[in-house]
């Protein structure tokens, strides 16, 4: 498989989005900065299960319109129909051209079909990728995919699609609750090449509990997932320490 042009880009080019990201976070001066700050949006999320189910939830109760899909319509219908009339329930083609923003919540062998089924619906849509790459439940592609690297793979099977990883490194269990805790946030490490998708997944992040710590770009996607350094719950300094010791 080749990759776009995202791959080449992602150790040269990253200085200059990190630097972009750093500023638009921390000073909001872009528009898109302002309207991500102040609007409700709409949020596809294609693979309502465990992880999916929970964060949608969230994001749902901070205001947000968000409509589940998965290969069980029924089990959506019932999600959405528990959260109120923020929700709702639709197939992922729905989803993906309801949402401006998409959450990917599916088994790592599913994402090729993803990308197929989804195709130019995806194109220029910011999309959280959660997908880790499992050789023991995917086979064969979670093996490339690891080989790649998970986040250069994702953009490759999810072409034009605007992704950040994240919500990989850290378990499911407690991020329903996240938002919730008092105390200092745990830090969620993230990637991506795109500085305002980065942006806005990082105020979504936020939202379900936790502080984004961007590592780098989608060639650093590769430690986000179990069994990396960044594995499990760690403070954002944690994160940031580790993070410069990784290539």
């Amino acid at each position: 498989m080749k990759v776009n042009g995202a791959t080449k880009q992602n150790r040269r080019g990253f200085l200059k989005v990190a630097g972009t990201a750093t500023a638009a976070l921390a000073l909001g001066g872009l528009p898109f900065a302002a309207r991500a700050a102040t609007d409700k949006l709409k949020i596809g999320v294609v693979g309502s299960g465990r992880v999916g189910g929970a964060r949608g939830s969230v994001w749902v109760k901070a205001g947000h319109a968000v409509m589940f899909s998965s290969r069980n319509l029924d089990h959506d219908k019932q999600l959405a129909a528990s959260l109120g009339s923020n929700a709702r329930a639709g197939t992922p083609r729905e989803a993906a051209a309801f949402g401006e923003v998409l959450l990917v919540s599916v088994p790592y062998r599913a994402l090729p079909d993803v990308g197929k089924d989804l195709g130019n619906l995806l194109k220029g849509k910011v999309v959280i990728d959660t997908c880790n790459p499992i050789a023991s439940r995917d086979g064969e592609i979670a093996i490339w995919a690891r080989e790649k690297g998970a986040g250069l793979a994702s953009a490759e099977l999810l072409p034009g699609a605007r992704i950040v990883r994240a919500f990989n490194a850290i378990g499911a269990a407690r991020m329903g609750a996240a938002h919730e805790q008092q105390g200092e946030r745990i830090g969620m490490p993230i990637a991506g090449d795109d500085a305002k998708a980065i942006e806005l997944a990082s105020r979504l992040i936020r939202e379900i509990g936790y502080e984004p710590v961007l590592i780098g770009g989608l060639a650093m996607g590769k430690y986000l997932m179990p069994g990396t350094p960044l594995a499990g719950e760690r403070t954002p300094d944690q994160i940031r320490q580790i993070a410069a010791t990784l290539k």
